[in-house]
This record gives C-alpha cells, structure tokens and sequence, in this order.
C-alpha cells in the first residue's frame, strides 16, 4: 500500500508538470494575442476616422507575427465596419453588438468597465469558434474630456489555439479539461476536453488579462499504477538496500553526482552570461534607462542611459530621490511624486508621464514604468525604466493640432451646410419655406394632425399682368407684399410657404374654430385688394383661395394640400377675387373630370373622336352650299357625346389640336372620296382651335394634306384671337388664305373684335352665333341686332351664315333680313357621312323631329 501511494505521488507530480506546461503556453499565446491588439488601440485612439484600407495596413502587419488571431474587427459606435481579414468575414460586416444576444453582454462590459473582457469560446457569425478579446476605445477631446469610440475586437481561433498550447498533441498522457468560459474561473462552464472532476484531478489555475480558466487534468487510464510499474517499484527497494549494503558504491554515485551538478552550475553561469548581453544589447538598442531603489536605505541605483535620460554626467556618482527631483519640470514635480508615493504605499505597479529639464534648458519627456517587490528577507525595493517619449509627444501633439484644425473646418462645413439647407428650403425673394420645406412638413406632421387642421392653396390674380406692363421688379414687390399680408394674418401654429411663381398655401395645424380657415381667407383676400405702390405706380391685384378643412380627421395634410388645390380651380373658375371651400361634392366632380380625361386620351388613341357634318343651305333657293364638320364622341359606355361633355376638359388637357387635326384629316379625305365617287359638295368647314393657330408648324401639316382649293373653310372663333393675336397667328392666317383656304369667323358678336380688326382679317364668312338666332321669332329688338350683324357683313362684301336655325319661321325671317346661308336643326342635323349621302342622293333637307 505504501508504494502504491508513491507511486500515484510520483503520477501527480507528472501531471502537474504537464498541465503547468499547457497552462504556460496558453497564458502565453493569449497573451502574446492581446498584446498585438493593445497596439491597435492606441493608433486607433489618434486615428479616429481610421479608414478600412488603413486599418487593414495596420492589422495585416500585426497578423505577419506568429499568433493565434484569426481576424480583428473594428466596431465604431458598437457596429462593426472595420475588418482585416475582410474575405470570409463579409458576414461579420455591420453586427450591431447591442442587438446581438450572444455577444451583446461582453461588449457593454467592456465598454463600461473600460477594461479588456474575454468571452468565449463563441460561435462566430462567419463560422467557427473563436475567443473574442474586446477592448474599449477612448478618444481624447480638445478639452481633455474623453470619448467613447467602440470596440476593437480581437478573434482568437479556437483550434489553432488548442493545437499550439499542445492541447491536440495526441502522445498527451493526460486528459485535460477547461473550466471557467467567458473568464469566470473554476465557477464558469466547460468548454473543452471530457469532464475528469470525478477523477480526482489537478486543478491549475490560467491567468488571463482578464478573469481566469481553471484546468484540471488527470492520466489517461487512472491514477492506478499498472502491475508492471509495482515491480519496478519492488526493484528499485532492492537495489537501494544493495547500495546501501555497498557504501563504496554510494560514495563512488554521490562525487560523480557532485561533480555533474557543477558541470551544470558552469554552463548555467555561462547561459547567464549569454542573457546578460542580450539583456545589454535589448536596453542600449531601445534607449531603455533602468533603474532601482532599495525602499529602506534609500539607495538608488542608475544606469548610464538613465544619467543620459535626466541630463546627469555619466561618472558613476551616486543617484539619490533628490537627483531625480531636481530633474523634474517644475509643473510636473508635484504630480511625478504623488504618482511615484501611490505606488509605494500600495506596493503595486508604478506608471508616469513627465518631464524633465536638462542643465542646458533642453526638456525631454519621460515615461516610466516600475513596480514594487518584496526580498526574501522583508525589504522592499522598486524597480524600473525610463525611456525619452519627446518625439511620439510631439507626435500626439500635432495630431491633436491636426485634428483641432479638422474640427473647426468641419465646423465651417457644417455651418455651410446650415446655410445650404435654410437656401433650400426657403424662397430667397420672400424668405418663406419654399415647396420642399412644406413637403417635408407634412411628412413630418405625419399622422399628428390635428382634426381642426386646415389648407389654404392661394393663387395670385392677374399677377402675369404686373410683370408684362411694369416689369418684374414689380412683381416681385408684389410678391413680398403678399408674403407679408399672409404672414401678419397668421397664428404660431400656421405654417405659410411659397410654392410657386404666385401661389402660396398656408396650412393651420390647429385651426381656433371651423370658421377660422374661412375668416383668414376673408382677411387675405380684403387686404391684398388695397392697390400696391411701386415705383409711383398703383399696382393692383387680387388672390383666389381654395379652402380644404379636416373637421372630421379624414384626410392626411398632403390629401389637404389636394383639396386645397381643387377648391382653389373652382375659386378661380368662378371668376377669380374669392373662395372657395372644398366639399365631396367637388371632390366627386374633380374625380369625375379625371375619368373623363382618363378616357379622352384613351379616344384619341382608339380613334373614337369622329367628325359628323352639318348641311348648309342658301337661304333664297335652299340648295346644299356646304356642309360644316362637327366632332362626336363614340364613347364605348355612354355612345355619341357632343362637344359640351368633353370639350372644356379636353382644352385643360392640351389635346383640342390633336382632335383639331383629326377632324380636318377625315373631312378632306371624306370629301375627296365624294368627290369621286360623284358627290356634288361644294366645301367643308372645319373648326380650328387657338392652340393650332399658335402652332408654327400648322402650315406645313396642311400643305401635306391633299384638297382642291376653294373647298375648305376654317372657322375661327372670334372671341378668341382678333384683337389679341400675336406674329405667329397673323403669319399663319395669311398663308392659309395663300393655300386656298377661306377663313369663316365663328360665333360673331359674342367676343370682343372691332371692326378695325375684321377689316384686317378680311374673312369670307360671318357666322352669327345660335344666341342671336334663338330669340328673333319673338323679339323685335332681336331681329333688329341680326340685322345689324347681317348689313356689317354685307357692307364689307362677307357672306352671313345663321346658326341654329331650328325652325322654318326662323328660316323665313333670317332670308328677308339678307342672311346669305342657313345651318340648323329646321333642315338637318349633324349627322354620319353615310347619312349625310343618302341626303345628298335623294337632294333634299333632312328636317329634324
């Protein structure tokens, strides 16, 4: 039993031998890993703004060393953006730590403690495990304050660890376990090799930078010695008894072991010898003063670089506490001591920054680092080196003047950007939000709205009139007359912005009342009629307002601004000056008009706008002179529409051209199919809109159509262009009289012509309008007006054409005023091409029901 218990002593002792030597080379190689990224951290405290492609200059030249680090990842504002490595850990790439749940707690912890924190082994987002070393990153201020930056996380890989610690050599008699994951020591999980706790084993304890693992390990196959390595035991006793029974040979093993052990002391000296020189050479190749004080006598101890560092000759003259006092700057003399007296009281480590002050006047930086030990007999001393920090000092310096500089042109930058961004969201003539700064508004207000809330969209009158007759000066006057009448009218909580050349809108958050939207328009709209002074001139103008209120909280602000807009089209549509508030009822009819319009364009590209013909005939014989082209609509749902439901919107559309052109296009091809076939018809007329008398390219498009001179007339409604057409319409007109093409003016006596101005036309045509017709049967004075269009006609030699003649006694009267021609129901009405043939064939009137 005795020796079976020496024996399991002697198999302690070897287990403990190897699991010091896996805890050596782990407490090694982890710490050797964060000693690399502790570098990092620095550089990156003067590098703020650290670029990926720097940081991966920085780290690949770390990673050149032999280390266990599998990739280092930078984490600004606990997001990672920084990686080196970066390929095969693009995955890694934008980890917000805060709302990873595996990782978050050590990354807060280390942020918070501002310490380093191990954690693992972890499962990585790239794949693989790995020990994850985080430390915090502080920036120092402009005024000494400092910042939090992030983190710096270093992955140490988890096997590549294991194999150089030893701990996957498969010839390891022991089987090992670790204990303590995330640094929590013997209480922590295991994390690695079987669970030997019940094996009775040897427990070693792993110091990490922070925290600690325990290792326990035991033999493979058990404490139980194998019965081979009992008789090797019963051996060994019988040979000691034989030694002992041999003193010769006991004295012959005890000088030759003497003489071993000094052979050993020998080489032993000359190793010693050997680290002294590189310990020698380290120091002198890294300007590295050492230094020593023995606590209780005082004594101190300089190198010749530490005479070197403070200024001192280097005779080998005794140093004392004084020496190196005297040396201090006198700024830093009370801090240096306080610093150097702190480590002396707790026995701990010693670190200081100061400087010092040469006999020449040359200051110098000095760093140092020492710590306190305690001798076998009780004293105490505390060893150290000094080594010159002026150049990274001066380094620091300038990068903190570099980046003071940078900060206050940031400051410029931003200040700039300021003003770029008021410019962008203001008008710069009225300084009013412009239409991107209400945009932006009402996405702000969002769903915030209150169901008092109300939009005002307000439009400028006869503002176009200011600019043409007294110039744009005067225009802009008025504009800032206007936003001032808006802004003097409003509350705190209304919002008013220019959105356009004259519209503005104004959007009342919480309006006081339902009548309070309404009585701001009422104000506005009385006070911009006060005439505006410029210049000596009396400047006048008026405001449509369209008023949208959210009384019951349906709509959003940017459906109000919508409504606003639509009231603000019946506002001024109604004749301008005034309000009007918007209701469903508009909100029907406006949706209305967008079908409409939806399906206009629709027709014009199906072809569905088809001109139907009107006969005219000579008001003495009643014979067929022409006949007039009419535009029908073959709407698909609500069959043949005329003019009034779709013209108005077609004109806001820009598409009367469109509908212009096609009608001219079938008329004259219809006519000159009738004309083959044998079809006596004398002209067409067609009517041809504004939009196409501006048009300069008009004339081109009819000299591409083919007609026989004399046989096309174009209508023109006098309202429109007489006293007010511009070069390009006179120019057209005459070259279409030029092509054979007479000139008819519609709907006379209901615009503003003069007679100067027909004069100057010199049409074929005059065509009294269906109003002036109407009335003639029962009213004198009615006839006596026709009669007056008819003796103008007359006297410059134009033929006259009636309207609307819907009855025979119509007819009667209109030929024994002189009428030359008669259009109306009370001989046909418009009508198909086919119908309009069988007319022709049969050669007489179609009267209408």
């Amino acid at each position: 039993m005795l020796n079976q218990r020496a024996i399991e002593r002697h198999r302690r002792t070897e287990v403990m031998s190897e699991a010091n030597l896996i805890r050596t080379r782990l407490e090694g190689n982890i710490n050797g890993n964060i000693q690399l990224v502790r570098g990092l951290v620095s550089t990156i405290a003067t590098e703020p703004d650290m670029t990926q492609d720097r940081f991966a200059e920085l780290v690949g030249s770390l990673l050149k060393n032999r280390s266990q680090l599998r990739n280092i990842a930078g984490a600004p504002n606990l997001i990672i953006s920084l990686m080196y490595p970066l390929e095969g850990n693009e995955r890694a790439i934008g980890l917000d730590y805060r709302r990873n749940q595996a990782q978050r707690d050590a990354a807060l912890k280390a942020r918070d403690l501002n310490e380093l924190i191990l954690a693992g082994p972890v499962n990585l987002v790239q794949g693989g495990q790995g020990f994850i070393g985080r430390l915090p990153v502080f920036v120092d201020g402009p005024d000494g304050t400092r910042t939090f930056w992030g983190i710096v996380s270093a992955v140490v890989d988890v096997e590549r660890l294991y194999r150089d610690s030893g701990l996957l050599d498969v010839n390891l008699p022991i089987d090992i376990a670790l204990f303590g994951k995330d640094g929590l020591g013997p209480d922590g999980q295991q994390f690695y090799g079987p669970d030997v706790r019940m094996s009775d084993p040897v427990n070693v304890e792993i110091s990490l930078p922070w925290g600690s693992w325990m290792l326990m390990a035991a033999p493979k196959g058990g404490w139980a010695a194998p019965a081979a390595e009992i008789w090797w035991m019963r051996l060994a006793i019988l040979i000691a008894g034989i030694l002992i029974l041999v003193p010769i040979l006991v004295t012959g093993r005890l000088i030759e072991e003497r003489q071993r052990h000094a052979s050993e002391a020998r080489r032993r000296k000359a190793q010693l010898m050997r680290l002294s020189r590189r310990l020698e050479l380290a120091l002198d190749a890294s300007k590295v003063g050492v230094w020593e004080l023995d606590l209780v006598t005082g004594k101190l101890v300089w190198d010749a670089r530490m005479n070197e560092l403070y200024g001192y000759p280097n005779d080998d003259g005794e140093r004392t506490y004084k020496h190196w006092r005297d040396a201090l700057h006198p700024d830093d003399v009370a801090k240096a001591e306080q610093e150097f007296r702190k480590a002396i009281d707790v026995k701990g480590r010693y670190y200081s920054n100061f400087r010092v002050r040469h006999p020449g006047g040359d200051i110098r930086n000095i760093r140092a680092i020492g710590a306190v030990y305690e001798e076998s007999d009780g004293s105490s001393r505390i060893v150290g080196v000094n080594w010159d920090v002026t150049a990274d000092v001066a380094l620091n310096e300038d990068l903190r003047r570099a980046k003071k500089l940078s900060d206050a042109r940031n400051a410029e930058l931003e200040a700039a950007k300021a003003h770029i961004e008021y410019n962008s969201l203001h008008d710069p003539l009225t300084n009013l939000p412009n239409r991107r700064y209400l945009d932006n508004e009402l996405s702000r207000v969002g769903g915030a709205y209150s169901s008092n809330s109300a939009m005002l969209h307000i439009d400028l009158d006869r503002f176009k009139q200011i600019n043409d007759t007294h110039g744009h000066s005067a225009g802009d006057a008025v504009l800032v007359h206007a936003s001032k009448v808006l802004t003097s009218n409003i509350t705190e909580s209304d919002f008013v912005a220019r959105i356009g050349g004259d519209e503005f809108v104004i959007f009342c958050r919480t309006a006081e009342n339902k009548e309070y939207p309404i009585e701001l328009a009422e104000r506005i709209i009385d006070e911009m009629k006060r005439p505006i002074s410029h210049d000596g001139h009396q400047c006048r103008v008026g405001v449509s307002v369209g008023v949208a209120r959210n009384e019951e909280n349906l709509f959003t602000p940017h459906q109000l601004l919508i409504n606003a807009d639509i009231a603000l089209y019946r506002a001024k549509n109604l004749g301008r000056n005034r309000y009007e508030v918007f209701t469903p009822l508009l909100q029907i009819e406006t949706i209305r008009n967008k079908r409409i319009a939806d399906e206009i364009l629709y027709g014009i590209e199906r072809n569905e706008f088809v001109a139907y013909f009107q006969p005219q005939f000579d008001a003495q014989s009643l014979d067929l002179v022409g006949v007039e082209a009419l535009v029908r609509w073959h709407h698909p749902t609500e069959g043949v529409l005329a003019p009034d439901y779709f013209m108005k919107i077609a004109e806001e559309l820009h598409v009367i051209s469109q509908i212009d052109r096609s009608v001219l296009l079938q008329s004259t091809r219809l006519f000159n199919m009738w004309k083959v076939a044998g079809m006596t018809l004398p002209k067409v007329s067609v009517n041809v809109s504004s939009k196409r008398l501006h048009d300069e390219g008009l004339i081109e498009e009819i000299k591409g159509i083919e007609f026989e001179p004399g046989t096309v007339s174009f209508e023109l409604v006098e309202s429109i262009f007489l006293d007010d057409c511009n070069d390009v319409v006179k120019s057209n007109i005459d070259q279409i009289k030029e092509l054979g093409i007479d000139i008819e003016v519609d709907d006379f006596g209901t615009g503003h012509a003069s007679i100067v101005s027909l004069l100057q036309l010199k049409p074929r045509r005059l065509k009294i309008d269906r109003q002036f017709v109407a009335p003639i049967v029962s009213s004198s004075a009615q006839q006596n007006l026709v009669a007056s269009i008819i003796d103008i006609g007359r006297s410059f030699n134009i033929e006259v054409v009636a309207e609307g003649v819907e009855t025979m006694e119509h007819a009667s009267i209109l030929r024994d005023l002189g009428c030359s021609i008669l259009q109306g129901y009370a001989f046909a009405p418009a009508m198909l091409p086919d119908d309009l043939i069988r007319m022709l064939r049969v050669k007489k009137p179609v009267h209408a029901s």
